[in-house]
């Protein structure tokens, strides 16, 4: 015995001192492997539903449009308008005013205080739907405010008509974006799925039927629009209120009235962030519809920016992701935990988009058939499909990162970067190459784009050089200062996401 051991002690010291760290090299990639692996998988259980649910939502616009392309290049350029233009500046503050609560949520939910979540759900559908009130005036004198713009006459009243569609449509996005950003900082997102695939299929069926089968024009594109996106809120508040969420949602409360202020001055620079950045194509599309032959021109583009859209639904998935994990993370009380989450997410959408870059530079224009007949039309979409490529490259990384600040809470600092890298740059850089260099859409394109990526930079480096340690002191304590005592301790079986 003694014998054996003195040979064991020998091996270990005559043992070459590379081999030992060969083996600590193995272990040590091991963790990592597994450290990669566990963060995959936490990532894609956000991403993966957040990513379909929005593919799905989006759908509901593209089918409508799909189906009203065909009807006609008035009708399509009116839709483009009201939906790229009026439908999207409203739902950027609907959104932006929401998106507090992904900080809120997503930070409660990592230190554990679970029962804060139904509360800030109440607050921010109170905050978000003062704010929805205020743009109704939008949709009800959407023609005079078109004119008033320079569009021309026939297009402003086809889109006159088309807003009132879309009153109750606008009116959807209020629970849609509030209850799916709670259900998301709770990992319970498969709901969210099951309901917007189901309505996406009624959608299109309905659409067939009245727009193709029976004839009904607009109303038959526009009525199976506006059901499709209620169904899922529908679906979403039966799940939360009838026992989908029992650790969160204790049903509704006078608490919800309480300190509110803090939430909405959170609510306002996260509405300030989003518009600022959701604006920045609608701006595009405003100064293309006052150049030569406009129609072709706003067919064209909303054409690009449909599918610029369809990508940007997956880096909003990812968008989503970042957020529940830096928010989770930071609530949890873990920095390296929040970094290390920061760089997997903007990595792995970083990949996607790159795919996307390469398959539009060389599909071009052929996709265009798919929401026109017109051989013109298709035309100028391959001509813009260049700079549709390097936006979809920039949109992988830029709103991922815009998802990071959300979940650490920064979003007015995002929202003086946008101002400076969009309005004060992109805007008027992109005027001088359309109108003064007569580049007209591609000049218009091309200024904001420079825009877009003097912004995704200025992002990488703040996101580099903050200080993560500090703002897991500052989430601790905005968690401890709204804090509300529940009655009873939270269910201890919940589990950290």
């Amino acid at each position: 015995m003694e014998g054996e051991m003195k040979k064991k002690l020998l091996n270990n010291v005559e043992r070459p001192r590379g081999e030992i760290e060969v083996d600590n090299e193995g272990e040590e990639g091991q963790q990592l492997k597994d450290k990669l692996w566990s963060e995959t998988k936490k990532l894609w259980v956000v991403a993966g539903p957040a990513i379909f649910a929005r593919f799905a939502t989006f759908g509901v616009n593209v089918i409508s449009q799909a189906f009203i392309g065909h009807i006609g290049s008035t009708e399509l350029a009116a839709y483009a308008l009201v939906g790229t233009v009026l439908l999207r500046f409203a739902n950027s503050i609907q959104l932006g005013m929401a998106c507090s609560l992904q900080t809120l949520c997503g930070q409660s939910f990592g230190a554990r205080q679970y029962h804060m979540l139904g509360i800030y759900l109440q607050r921010s559908w109170l905050v978000v739907t003062i704010a929805s009130l205020f743009l109704l005036p939008l949709f009800i004198f959407t023609t005079p405010i078109l004119r008033a713009l320079g569009q021309e006459e026939e297009i402003a009243e086809v889109a006159g008509y088309i807003s009132w569609w879309l009153i109750p449509v606008m009116f959807a996005f209020i629970a849609s974006f509030t209850c799916q950003i709670y259900l998301q900082a709770q990992d319970k997102n498969m709901i969210i799925v099951y309901l917007a695939a189901f309505s996406l299929a009624i959608q299109l069926f309905l659409s067939w039927l009245m727009a193709v089968k029976f004839k009904f024009g607009l109303v038959g594109a526009l009525a199976p629009a506006a059901l499709a996106y209620w169904i899922p809120n529908i679906g979403q508040l039966m799940f939360i209120f009838y026992g989908g969420c029992p650790e969160t949602w204790k049903g509704f409360s006078l608490l919800a009235f309480k300190d509110l202020w803090p939430v909405i001055k959170l609510s306002l620079s996260s509405g300030v962030m989003v518009c600022l950045e959701l604006w920045y194509n609608t701006v595009l599309v405003l100064l293309t519809g006052n150049m030569k032959n406009a129609q072709v021109a706003i067919d064209a583009l909303s054409i690009c920016l449909s599918i610029n859209g369809w990508e940007l639904m997956i880096s909003f998935g990812f968008l989503a992701a970042a957020s529940v994990r830096v928010s989770h993370e930071l609530g949890r009380g873990s920095s390296q935990a929040a970094k290390f989450s920061i760089g997997m997410t903007v990595i792995t959408s970083f990949a996607i988009g790159f795919i996307f870059f390469i398959f539009f530079l060389f599909f071009r224009g052929r996709l265009a058939y798919i929401f026109t007949d017109s051989h013109d039309i298709s035309e100028a979409v391959a001509d813009l499909s260049p700079l549709l490529a390097c936006s979809l490259l920039l949109n992988s990384v830029q709103p991922v990162l815009s998802g990071v600040a959300v979940g650490a809470g920064l979003q007015s600092v995002v929202a003086c970067v946008n101002v400076a890298s969009y309005y004060l740059v992109g805007i008027p850089i992109g005027v001088v190459l359309g109108y003064t260099m007569n580049l007209q859409v591609k000049g218009v394109w091309i200024g904001m784009l420079i825009g877009t990526f003097l912004q995704t930079v200025v992002l990488v480096i703040i996101t580099y050089r903050t200080d993560w340690e500090k703002q897991v002191s500052i989430a601790r304590a905005r968690v401890n200062q709204w804090n509300i005592t529940e009655p009873k301790d939270a269910d201890p079986n919940m589990h950290d996401a």
